[in-house]
């Protein structure tokens, strides 16, 4: 995909702002933590031994797990911010890059991976084409692709019921679970432009994860936990790259 320079990445301002907040939270905070994180890992292979690229690294609590369970690990974010804090939590155990994910990742010309994890990243990304292509360039035959990212449901019929659902359209939302309100741009598509561009890259689907928050996500947000047993927030997917 051609690149412009004129335009920033979506949301870096908005991660560069959070950046600290969400560090600090990331491991506790019940959307993440109890709700998200417990799906996506749940995807996850053995990861003993194996060469992981954590795609939207964020303040690093993944690839931390990750390294802690026996993986090596690339972690690569847009935001230097993230990548700062990243690297303060990481230090030595994995490499940290910033890198944008809308762009071809051509400093990992040559390099391969066993598995390549992306945890509520790829909404900030418009053309999935490429970056599923590029996943799909540097993971080994039979590695695996596991992602998470926000509901097409739930992004259409709750957050923007305006528009068409069938389009790829830019949106934002306001957050106020950090210490100031930040409104945050993405994208939202859907259904099948998050399953097409996976299958025409070349992978295998293998499994669809609507997340149920877990009983310590009830104890802290017993409103938000009635809504989410009822109703998806994420959608979690495990996809190979066949033989």
């Amino acid at each position: 995909m051609s690149k412009d320079n004129a335009q920033k990445p979506l949301a870096l301002e908005a991660y560069n702002t959070l950046a600290k907040s969400y560090a600090a939270r990331v491991d506790t905070k019940p959307h993440n933590a109890y709700y998200e994180r417990p799906a996506t890992l749940s995807l996850l292979p053995d990861v003993k031994g194996k060469r992981v690229l954590d795609a939207g690294c964020g303040p690093g609590v993944y690839a931390e797990w990750l390294v802690t369970h026996g993986a090596e690990v690339v972690a690569i974010d847009v935001s230097e911010e993230m990548v700062r804090y990243a690297k303060e939590r990481l230090g030595s155990k994995a490499q940290v890059i910033q890198a944008d994910l809308g762009q071809p990742l051509n400093f990992l010309a040559g390099t391969s991976f066993d598995l390549v994890l992306s945890a509520l990243a790829l909404d900030y990304v418009r053309n999935w084409d490429v970056v599923f292509s590029e996943f799909f360039r540097v993971l080994r035959p039979g590695g695996h692709l596991i992602f998470s990212v926000s509901h097409p449901f739930v992004d259409f019929f709750i957050l923007h019921p305006e528009g068409s659902y069938f389009e790829t359209e830019a949106v934002s939302n306001e957050w106020t679970g950090f210490d100031i309100p930040v409104t945050v741009p993405t994208h939202r598509r859907p259904l099948s432009s998050v399953i097409n561009p996976l299958l025409d890259a070349g992978f295998t689907l293998e499994r669809l994860l609507e997340p149920i928050p877990t009983e310590q996500f009830k104890q802290n947000l017993p409103q938000d936990y009635a809504d989410l047993v009822r109703r998806p927030g994420f959608l979690c997917v495990r996809a190979v790259k066949r033989v």
